[in-house]
């Protein structure tokens, strides 16, 4: 059985997971027990200033596409070697169960600097990390970049694959093959299509074809191969991008036949976007609406990997999650509500400082069963309607002014799913954007029932 890159796909029949039967499952395949999914990312704000850490990320989700970021957003470990940071983090589930964690070694956007190696974690459960080190995959006078792994059952080794610079000038995509990630083979050519490639992300093993996807000239495209050799691969599907788009995420989904790929824009706070196909071998992908997924704030270069319901809970309970929230427009879902020069709007992410878009619910100032938004970078503050508009006020300590804050959560007027906020001075009026700015509002049409409707997130 194989499995594959960062996406949740196939286990090994023999993990400590309490699955029973003989599983024969290609990479692609989520095993029976896999019911939730892990995202490994590092991440960088716009101004590369709050908000940008190079170590490693977690965030957790049950669909693979709203996500909780994991240790309110904060790295679970960082290189002590090499730059001292990483980019572009990996997530294998090996053979015997347990989880290794690959990256490029390389803190921040010093693209002068050259590395022949990897970071290499080990871990039992994504809460503790052992056996931290370097891999050194070649010797040439390039980046080793992106790199991920898969189990070649063919070979019986991992494959580690990566982006450099060989001897033909442009990127190729390169494999190295390891029976421990401690040492390594000698580096060959996986992929070269003639011209540069970059970013390689594999499913292998899906109705016995194996599906490679890289970033070509700002855009994702996929290659395919009845089987693993270096050279075999063949290009095959139509280009899909949003702007210069990199990083392609394959992603299996755990309740039907569909794969979901993610594309990550590559700006610093790159914003991430996701197709969705019925059929892998068709190489043609559609759009997801925005409203269906949302990102790890400020997360770059993401990994995703199946995991179990138990996982998923110790996750969420050794590393705990954001004490804030983000609110994502229904009818204009790349906007979150935010405030500038302490006006709430709605604007679109990346939003810099990213922190105008976090706040905490706290309970209503005026009734405890509602709710009032706190700035998190401005703690003393709280949104609060005047003369109907939405604006960031310092608390006086008045009734009035806690009136004014306070607001009763009730099902999205224009989605059930949703959330929208009934003002609690004036009952008959909603939270709702116009023209980017919040206001409170009777609310009557199609449009204002979009309007007025948000999903609390992260």
């Amino acid at each position: 059985m194989a499995t594959s890159r960062r996406r949740f796909l196939a286990l090994a029949a023999a993990t400590p997971l309490a699955v029973t039967g003989t599983l024969s499952l290609g990479a692609g395949t989520a095993q029976a027990a896999d019911s939730a999914y892990v995202m490994s990312y590092f991440t960088e704000s716009t101004s590369l200033g709050d908000g940008t850490d190079y170590g490693l990320h977690l965030a957790v989700s049950q669909d693979g596409l709203e996500w909780t970021p994991l240790n309110r957003n904060n790295p679970v470990v960082t290189p002590t070697e090499g730059d001292l940071g990483l980019r572009d983090p990996f997530i294998l589930r090996k053979q015997d169960g347990t989880f290794v964690v690959l990256a490029t070694d390389l803190k921040g956007t010093d693209w002068t600097y050259v590395s022949q190696y990897i970071h290499v974690w080990f871990s039992t459960d994504l809460c503790t990390f052992t056996g931290y080190h370097r891999l050194k995959l070649h010797d040439m006078n390039t980046h080793a970049w992106a790199p991920e792994a898969f189990w070649d059952a063919g070979r019986g080794t991992y494959a580690v694959i990566y982006s450099a610079v060989n001897d033909t000038a442009h990127n190729v995509i390169m494999v190295n093959h390891t029976t421990d990630f401690l040492t390594a083979s000698e580096p060959q050519v996986f992929f070269d299509p003639g011209y540069d490639v970059i970013d390689g992300d594999m499913a292998v093993g899906v109705n016995g074809v194996n599906y490679l996807y890289f970033k070509k000239n700002q855009t994702l495209v996929g290659a395919r191969s009845t089987s693993l050799d270096p050279g075999s691969f063949t290009e095959f599907s139509t280009a899909v991008a949003h702007g210069g788009t990199e990083a392609p995420e394959l992603v299996k989904s755990l309740t039907s036949d569909s794969w979901y790929l993610y594309g990550d824009t590559y700006t610093p706070n790159g914003v991430f976007y996701v197709w969705q196909s019925g059929d892998l071998s068709t190489g043609t992908w559609t759009a997801l609406d925005q409203k269906t997924y949302t990102q790890p704030v400020n997360s770059k270069h993401c990994g995703i990997r199946a995991i179990t319901s138990a996982e998923y809970a110790k996750l969420l309970t050794y590393w705990g999650t954001p004490s804030s929230n983000r609110l994502k427009s229904y009818n204009h879902p790349a906007r979150y509500i935010r405030h500038a020069d302490f006006v709430g709007r709605v604007d679109e992410y990346p939003i810099d400082p990213y922190l105008d878009s976090e706040w905490t619910l706290v309970p209503g100032l005026a009734d405890s069963t509602g709710v009032s938004f706190q700035s998190v970078n401005y703690p003393t503050r709280y949104l609060r309607h005047y003369d109907y508009q939405l604006r960031l006020d310092a608390g006086d300590g008045t009734s009035t002014f806690a009136g004014d804050a306070t607001f009763y959560r009730t099902p999205g007027l224009a989605d059930s799913g949703w959330t929208s906020f009934r003002s609690y001075t004036h009952p008959t009026r909603y939270i709702r954007h116009a023209d980017h700015v919040l206001r409170i509002d009777p609310i009557s049409m199609a449009t204002d029932r979009q309007d007025a409707t948000f999903r609390v997130g992260y």
